[in-house]
């Protein structure tokens, strides 16, 4: 049974099968990011119309979180988080805008790590994802660190390790040698990479002498808005592994009342339904949410 469970949920997380599902979902996404580029307005002269442009990427990922999915259920909680973490990266987006607010879009920036590491979980606990992350965050802090000053001194540090926490929590989700990820978990490990290299270059802009101005702009915002995209992308499996989790366990405790009569192996029915409507469904006109929804 276990097998099937898996077998069920690896065919609606391959690339090819959710990607029909929600890239027409992710339209928006791709047409504001591509408009800020286009624009290019200069990061020197910050204004409401500037601030809007470079936001308008990070709403279109809380829309796709929302199209895809949410309630107040269990099988929404992390959908929940990462929304939540969106949206503090969006206010983030918009404070550093002007410099006069950058600390405070170092706060925002806080609270949708916590809120990423949150819905990430701390299982499994994975410690060579975490050493690995900590040395490569250290050998950045010392780059950084002769440019530091005033309040930063103390609190990029503390924001490295928040940020680093978050790497670690992405990273550790992917479990390559126990064939326990999906494309979307290794999406969210992409994105948080994504976040730390952004913020990275942002570091270097603000605390070091390289480079044109320009091109750390450009580099920063590539890699920010792939790694959000990379994080609102993991919200695709958590909600298709939560209702089938929770179709099996209630279909398992109904069915381990029933006496048993024949040799035959019991399959629950509301699962053997699941798997039919499978068969006769195009995943790329319904979400796992509204195959299930069609079974009685």
């Amino acid at each position: 049974m276990k097998e099937q469970l898996v077998e069920v949920t690896d065919c609606w997380t391959s690339p090819k099968a959710v990607l029909k599902c929600v890239g027409p979902k992710l339209v928006p996404f791709f047409k504001t990011a591509t408009i800020y580029f286009v624009l290019a307005i200069p990061y020197e002269n910050p204004s409401w119309f500037s601030c809007l442009i470079k936001c308008l990427p990070i709403l279109s990922l809380c829309v796709f979180v929302l199209l895809h999915g949410m309630s107040l259920a269990e099988k929404h909680a992390y959908s929940r988080k990462i929304l939540a973490g969106l949206i503090f990266s969006c206010i983030g987006d918009a404070l550093i805008t002007w410099p006069c607010y950058f600390i405070w879009g170092m706060v925002s920036f806080t609270f949708a790590h916590f809120l990423y590491i949150w819905g990430f979980g701390m299982k499994p606990l994975n410690p060579l994802a975490g050493l690995a992350s900590t040395g490569v965050a250290l050998i950045a802090y010392y780059a950084l660190f002769p440019g530091l000053y005033g309040a930063f001194v103390w609190l990029v540090p503390l924001y490295v390790m928040i940020l680093t926490i978050m790497v670690w929590r992405a990273v550790a989700r992917v479990q390559f040698f126990e064939d326990l990820w999906t494309w979307t978990k290794l999406c969210s490990c992409a994105g948080g990479i994504l976040f730390a290299l952004s913020d990275f270059f942002v570091g270097i802009k603000m605390f070091s002498l390289s480079a044109t101005q320009p091109l750390q702009q450009t580099n920063i915002m590539v890699a920010y808005y792939a790694a959000q995209l990379g994080i609102a992308l993991s919200v695709v499996d958590s909600t298709t592994v939560a209702t089938l989790s929770a179709t099996y366990s209630i279909s398992s405790t109904a069915n381990s009342c029933t006496p048993i009569k024949s040799n035959k192996p019991i399959i629950p029915v509301s699962y053997q339904k699941v798997t039919e409507k499978l068969k006769n469904v195009k995943l790329a006109n319904n979400s796992p949410e509204l195959i299930l929804s069609k079974v009685d």
